[in-house]
C-alpha cells in the first residue's frame, strides 16, 4: 500500500462521514496480509466442551434466573435489520422464468403453490388479488402463478422480498396472524419481564424500516400489553462508521464510476457496537426468524431460563474468585483451583507456562482471564443445518478455548483441519445469553474483547469491476472470541429458523 492512497478531497469526506483513517489503514493492511486461519484442536462434544444440564438441576437454575429476571436485569436483543430477500430468492427466479417462458416446473415453486393456503400471509394475499379482480383458485391454477408472485414480491404491492423478516406474517392463530417481531413480544413477556411487568426488547433495524416497526408496535400494544405487562422497546441502526473499505485486486482502495471510495456494510459483527451501547446486564440474543407458535414455546422458554440460570451460577463463582484475587497473590493451591475451574466451567485450557509464573504474575493472569464478558451459548445436535459449530481452538500461547467457528475461518486445503470441522456433533443456533457487567457492576467495553483478525474477505464486483470486500468478525464468532464462553446442549425444537419462505410450511410453523 502506498503511503497515502487518499486525496485531500477523500480525507475531507472521510472526516465528514465520521470514519477513522486509522481503521481504514488497518483494513487495507488486512487485505494485504490476508486473514489467518484458526487452528482447530477438536470438535466440542458433550462433556468435552458442551455441558448437558442434569434434569435435577433444572428447577434450581430456573429459580435462580427468575430472581434476576424479577430484579430487572434482563434485556432481549434481536438483530432484525436484514431484508428478507434471500427468503424469496427461489421465487424471484421462478417469477423471472414465468415471465420469460410462460411456464416454470421448478420444485420449490410447486411446493410453494401447493401450500399457499397454509401461509399466514395467505388471507391478505387472497384479498389483495381479489381487489385486482383475481379470484384465487385452490390450489391456484398455473395461469395464476405469475399474479401470485407479483402480488407477494413486487415493491409496489406486498413487497415481502423488500421488507425485513420481522415485519412478515409468520404464524396463523384463531385470533389472527403474527409477524416474527410479534412472536418476540410474546417471548419477552415470558423471560424478559421484570417484577413491574416491564419487558425490555431491543431491535437492530434499518433506518428505512424503523417507522414500520414502530407502527407495528403501536398497532398491537393492546393485544400484548395485558395483565400488567408492558413492552419497553428500543431500536438502533448498524453504525455507518462500521462499514469497511473495499479494495481492487491489487489492494488499492476501490473507486466507483464517480471516482468515489466504496464502503460496504461490515456484516452482523458490526452489531457488537450496538450491543455495547445497551445499558444492559443479562442480554439474550436470538435471530429474528427463529420463532415458533405459542403451542411450541414452552421448551424454548424453559431452556432460555436454564442457560441463564447456569450463567448466573458461573458468574457468581467468577465474581467471588475476582474478589479473592483483589485481596492477595495466588499460591499453588489457588492456582490449581483456578486452572480446574477455567477448564471445567469456562472452556479454557490454561497454558503450561502459567505454572512457572510467580504468585503476583499468576494473580494478574487469572484476573485477566476471569474478568471478561461471559456468555452461555445453546448448542443443538447437528442435523445438517448450515451454520457455525463449537470447537476447541488452539492459541499461540499454548492455551485452548471453546469457540463458535465458521467454515470460512478454517483452511480448506488442510485435510486434518477439515476432518475436524466435518466431525462436529453440534452446531450454533444463535441462542445466547450474555453477562456484560464486571464484578464491580461496571459495564465491560465489549469492543476490547474482539479478535480483530477474525475477519472474512470475499470477492465481489461493482460497476462491472472486481473488488474485494471485508466482513468484520461475526457477532458470535470473532466479535466475542475473547469472552469467557460456555456451551450447553439445547433441544433441536428450540431451533426453527426461516431461511426460505417454504420453511414456513414446516410443522413447527403451522397451527396445531
Amino acid at each position: 500500500m502506498s503511503a497515502n492512497p487518499f486525496s485531500a478531497e477523500d480525507l475531507k469526506k472521510l472526516e465528514a462521514q465520521g470514519r477513522s483513517l486509522d481503521a481504514i489503514h488497518q483494513q487495507i493492511a488486512m487485505f494485504e496480509r490476508g486473514i489467518p486461519f484458526l487452528q482447530l484442536d477438536r470438535a466440542c462434544t458433550v462433556q468435552d466442551g458442551i455441558e448437558r444440564l442434569a434434569e435435577r438441576d433444572h428447577e434450581p437454575y430456573i429459580k435462580h434466573f427468575e430472581k434476576a429476571q424479577a430484579a430487572g436485569r434482563v434485556t432481549k436483543f434481536v438483530p432484525a435489520s436484514g431484508a428478507a430477500s434471500r427468503m424469496f430468492k427461489a421465487l424471484h427466479a421462478a417469477a423471472a422464468t414465468l415471465s420469460e417462458k410462460g411456464e416454470c416446473d421448478d420444485a420449490f415453486l410447486a411446493k410453494f403453490i401447493e401450500g399457499l393456503a397454509d401461509f399466514a400471509f395467505y388471507d391478505e394475499l387472497k384479498q389483495r388479488l381479489a381487489d385486482r379482480a383475481v379470484v384465487l383458485e385452490q390450489p391456484p391454477a398455473a395461469s395464476q402463478r405469475g399474479a401470485v408472485l407479483a402480488e407477494l414480491l413486487d415493491g409496489d404491492k406486498m413487497a415481502y422480498a423488500s421488507l425485513p423478516k420481522g415485519l412478515l406474517s409468520f404464524h396463523r392463530y384463531e385470533s389472527g396472524v403474527r409477524t416474527a417481531a410479534e412472536e418476540h413480544f410474546v417471548e419477552a413477556r415470558a423471560y424478559a419481564a421484570d417484577s413491574d411487568g416491564r419487558g425490555r426488547l431491543h431491535f437492530t433495524v434499518s433506518p428505512e424500516h424503523k417507522a414500520a416497526f414502530e407502527a407495528l408496535v403501536a398497532e398491537n400494544r393492546e393485544t400484548y400489553e395485558t395483565e400488567g405487562f408492558f413492552l419497553d422497546i428500543s431500536y438502533s441502526f448498524q453504525k455507518p462508521e462500521t462499514d469497511t473499505i473495499a479494495v481492487d485486486p491489487d489492494n488499492k482502495p476501490f473507486r466507483d464510476k464517480n471516482n468515489e471510495l466504496l464502503f460496504r456494510p461490515g456484516g452482523h459483527g458490526a452489531l457488537i457496537e450496538n450491543l455495547n451501547d445497551l445499558d444492559g446486564d443479562l442480554i439474550f440474543i436470538k435471530n429474528i426468524d427463529n420463532v415458533v407458535p405459542d403451542r411450541l414455546k414452552d421448551t424454548t422458554v424453559t431452556y432460555k431460563k436454564l442457560i441463564a440460570g447456569y450463567l448466573l451460577e458461573i458468574q457468581e463463582a467468577l465474581f467471588q474468585y475476582l474478589v479473592d484475587l483483589d485481596n492477595g497473590p495466588v499460591d499453588a493451591a489457588k492456582r490449581a483451583l483456578f486452572t480446574q475451574f477455567a477448564a471445567e466451567k469456562l472452556g479454557c485450557q490454561v497454558p503450561d507456562s502459567v505454572g512457572s509464573l510467580d504468585e503476583e504474575a499468576t494473580r494478574v493472569y487469572f484476573q485477566r482471564l476471569f474478568n471478561r464478558p461471559l456468555r452461555v451459548c445453546g448448542m443443538v445436535k447437528n442435523e445438517g443445518e448450515p451454520g457455525g459449530g463449537p470447537f476447541w481452538v488452539s492459541a499461540k500461547d499454548g492455551s485452548q478455548s471453546v469457540q463458535i467457528v465458521e467454515s470460512s475461518q478454517i483452511d480448506a486445503g488442510d485435510a486434518t483441519q477439515m476432518k475436524i470441522l466435518k466431525g462436529s456433533t453440534h452446531f450454533n443456533p444463535v441462542d445466547l445469553v450474555c453477562a456484560v457487567r464486571d464484578y464491580r457492576g461496571n459495564k465491560f467495553d465489549l469492543t476490547e474483547f474482539v479478535d480483530p483478525d477474525a475477519c472474512f474477505i470475499s470477492d465481489k464486483s461493482k460497476d462491472g469491476k472486481p473488488l474485494k470486500a471485508l466482513e468484520l468478525p461475526g457477532l458470535w464468532n470473532g466479535a466475542m472470541a475473547n469472552w469467557n464462553t460456555v456451551f450447553v446442549e439445547v433441544p433441536l425444537i428450540t431451533f426453527n429458523p426461516v431461511k426460505t419462505v417454504n420453511d414456513l410450511l414446516r410443522e413447527t410453523h403451522q397451527p396445531a
